[in-house]
């Protein structure tokens, strides 16, 4: 039997997906795929033009996944704006086995352009949904800045940065030194009361 084309293109995704935590993305070949998958390289090709591609719809799947999650939190008005922020961004974390698995990997050298899409995904996701809720604020007075979108970019994007392992190397004296100056910082950026984003140190496991 032909299975319908989405069915077949999820079950590509799928052993992709499985394959890409076993064995990284750059040890994984198309014919990996197909063999696990027990199709013929037509098929394959029907649906995804490289591997790249699959990786691509796989980043793609995760992302759809995250951010949903994300913008129903944050459209949820009966939570603080500041308890929202943090929700917010503890609702990027991967859970289950495989997507940890998954991004583990992505954090290894040889899948680092798998990492550099999540990045790009997180910076230009997160941003405006960070910023809806900052708007929020100014408008309740908690936060007083004419860029609430700007100096979201700039949080998130120092955040993405600083606080990932694989470009900063810190001990955790120095970690939780970073996280103070950005909660710090943050509240400047803002113009928020001080002390008043405290919260945000949940967002860092400290």
């Amino acid at each position: 039997m032909r299975k319908e084309a989405e069915e077949r293109r999820n079950e590509i995704l799928d052993v992709a997906d499985t394959l890409f935590v076993q064995k990284g993305f750059d040890g994984t070949s198309t014919n990996d795929i197909l063999e696990k998958v027990g199709i013929a390289r037509g098929t394959l090709y029907y649906h995804f033009k490289s591997k790249e591609d699959i990786m691509d719809a796989l980043i793609d799947r995760y992302s759809n996944c995250l951010l949903g999650a994300a913008k129903e939190i944050a459209a949820n008005k009966r939570i603080p704006v500041v308890e929202r922020m943090v929700s917010v961004v503890l609702s990027m974390n991967v859970s289950g086995e495989s997507s940890k698995e998954m991004m583990e990997h992505i954090h290894k050298p040889q899948n680092a352009l798998m990492h550099q899409k999540i990045q790009k995904i997180i910076i230009n996701g997160v941003t405006p949904i960070l910023a809806g809720i900052i708007q929020e604020g100014i408008e309740q007075g908690l936060f007083n800045t004419p860029y609430p979108y700007e100096c979201m970019e700039m949080l998130v994007t120092y955040a993405n940065s600083v606080f990932d392992d694989d470009l900063v190397t810190m001990t955790n004296e120095e970690r939780a030194s970073r996280v103070q100056a950005f909660i710090f910082n943050g509240e400047r950026l803002l113009g928020a009361k001080r002390g008043s984003m405290m919260n945000v140190i949940q967002m860092f496991g400290i």
